[in-house]
């Protein structure tokens, strides 16, 4: 038997190699694309964080006729309660263990207040129409996604 008559059912090794390779380079594409949807996931849940937030001091608004100070503002985890009304059960943490930053304009009786939080991505378009600046004692400058009032 002659070696153009023998069948070898199997591959080269230049063959797995090559195969070997392509599979590495999705994998990696795949990973850096679910990484970059990760980060817009936490950001999305940090601006609406802050818009619950921000809602619940409007209702204690409501209730008072004044937000709440920034030295009696609940802690991550503590219910937001104005008036003995509770409006959030637990004040939310950010998704990678950080706080949300909270000012207002008098703390004995508060009319006007800051809420931000930072964002990891930096392009952001909510940067584009947020409150910048140093805030009621806020640090407000991008990458910090602020809104007040």
């Amino acid at each position: 038997m002659k070696k153009s008559e023998m069948k070898n059912g199997g591959f080269t090794l230049v063959e797995l190699l090559v195969v070997i390779t392509i599979i590495g380079i999705l994998a990696t594409v795949a990973m850096v694309s679910l990484n970059s949807a990760r980060v817009k996931a936490r950001d999305a849940r940090r601006m609406a964080d802050v818009r619950q937030i921000a809602l619940a001091l409007e209702f204690c608004y409501n209730e008072t006729g004044k937000y709440v100070s920034a030295s009696a503002f609940p802690n991550i985890g503590q219910p937001l309660t104005c008036g003995g009304t509770t409006f959030i059960n637990a004040i939310p943490s950010d998704p990678k263990g950080g706080e949300y930053s909270y000012g207002v304009d008098n703390d004995s009786n508060p009319q006007k207040y800051v809420l931000g939080t930072t964002i990891e991505t930096a392009t952001n378009q909510a940067l584009d129409t947020d409150t910048d600046g140093t805030v009621y004692t806020v640090d407000c400058a991008d990458p910090v996604y602020c809104i007040q009032p």
